[in-house]
Order: structure tokens, then sequence, then C-alpha cells
């Protein structure tokens, strides 16, 4: 399966999934009119993409390296943060089966609430981030 390379718009994120460097990232503003329409195909082409890896025993590919999601947002909504989290369980979920997969939550210096977020994520999730601080 190809990753996919969508551009930020007015009220959605950049979101990259490049399978190649073994990444996904979502960067930016997410407040789309319609959250499902954007988050659930999103989601979708995630598992899928791990699913068949597993199907195949093919998790050998991330033993020296690891599948890294990062998580830039500047602002989310609370529709967004629901998507956000069901992403977060399917990267728990395929933790669980061996991938080595890690999250990485970015937050700009000063910026207390986004990180408190991500903390908050990491807690309900019960899964550790690693945190990065971003210099303003």
């Amino acid at each position: 399966m190809k990753g996919f390379n969508i551009p930020a718009k007015e009220k959605t994120p950049q979101v990259l999934f490049d399978t190649n460097k073994y990444l996904f990232e979502i960067k930016g503003i997410s407040r789309p009119e319609n959250v499902r329409d954007f988050y659930f195909p999103l989601i979708y082409k995630i598992k899928k993409y791990f699913e068949n890896i597993i199907e195949k025993n093919q998790e050998e590919i991330f033993k020296d390296e690891c599948f890294k999601f990062n998580f830039k947002l500047d602002y989310f909504n609370s529709s967004s943060a629901k998507f956000i989290s069901d992403i977060l369980v399917v990267i728990k979920e395929l933790s669980e089966k061996g991938l080595n997969l890690k999250i990485y939550w970015y937050f700009t210096d000063g910026d207390e609430d986004m990180k408190e977020v991500g903390e908050d994520f990491s807690d309900m999730i019960s899964v550790p981030f690693n945190f990065i601080m971003i210099e303003s």
C-alpha cells in the first residue's frame, strides 16, 4: 500500500503517511466541516496498512527502526479530538500486536494547553508519548 500526502487547507491539517520513511504526520489546524469524512479514510488506511503487515508476518521490518507518528497540531476542535483519539487507540492496538511504533507529540514553547492535551491522550490510552517542545 502506498502512503498519501494531504495538503493543509484553511480548516484541515496536512496529513502525511509515508510508508517508505516509516512516518505518519499530522500538522496544523483541525476543524473540518465534516470531521468524519476527513478522518475516517485516514484511520481506515492506517489500519489496513499495518494489518497487511501483520497478516504477512512482516513485523520485523520495524525491528531496527520504529514507525513514527508525529502529532504537530496547533489547534483542533472537540470533534477532531475524538478522531485523533481513535487514531491513538489504533496505534496502541497495533503496538500490542508487536509492532514498533512511537508517538511524538509536539507543542510550542509556552503552549501548556497543547502539552496537557497530549498528556491526557497518553494517559487515556496508556501509551507513553515522546513530548517535543518547539521553540516559538
